[in-house]
């Protein structure tokens, strides 16, 4: 799918077929194909500071933790927001408490993520926060989100309170140490901003 794909409307079959021979990764969005660009230098090693953090901490623990590649379907419902519905997306990083849950007649499709996390960039901030996340809340198992600005030291940390109930808390300075309450993790913000030239922030 390197070639520029024909303005219309997809079937969820039409998109699963030639993203599995694609070079690149795409995003389906109620049937619209939606090229994911490369990140920066800065955006990647940020996401794979997280990975590795999270990967380590639950280290012989019932959770698979995934890194960018790794496909997400979100079917939707009655209670998900116009716009949000039939999305398949590849999160930053994501969690999945064991047993891994895949989409019905897919090996590669995941679809009950606890927590996630998306590194921003500018052409994406205002999805992460609006409608990307709008759609993460429509998923029954999911439980933490994580935004994490990639220009500055800024993290938003939401957390599922209740159905419908979303508390969040933000980070600007690097010493602190948040906790990820899905897993009973913490981590210092300065490690997720390990190799990020700070002082430029």
């Amino acid at each position: 799918m390197t070639q520029a794909l024909e303005q219309r409307t997809y079937t969820r079959e039409e998109y699963l077929e030639l993203e599995v021979a694609s070079e690149e990764r795409h995003e389906y969005v109620n049937g619209e194909i939606k090229l994911m660009t490369g990140g920066t230098p800065d955006h990647n090693d940020i996401a794979g500071n997280l990975y590795i953090l999270i990967k380590l901490a639950l280290k012989g623990k019932p959770y698979r933790t995934f890194y960018t590649d790794q496909r997400l379907w979100i079917p939707g419902g009655k209670s998900s927001p116009e716009g949000t519905r039939n999305l398949y997306t590849y999160p930053d990083v994501m969690v999945i408490e064991k047993p891994l849950q895949l989409q019905t007649g897919r090996t590669d499709t995941v679809t009950n993520p606890c927590f996630i996390a998306e590194v921003l960039s500018k052409s994406t901030q205002d999805y992460d926060h609006g409608e990307k996340f709008s759609a993460y809340r429509t998923i029954d198992s999911f439980r933490e989100y994580l935004l994490i600005d990639q220009y500055k030291i800024h993290v938003e940390h939401y957390v599922k309170t209740a159905a419908n109930q979303w508390l969040l808390s933000e980070y600007d300075e690097p010493n602190i140490t948040l906790s990820l309450s899905t897993f009973e993790t913490q981590i210092e913000i300065v490690s997720l901003y390990e190799n990020i030239d700070i002082d430029t922030l």
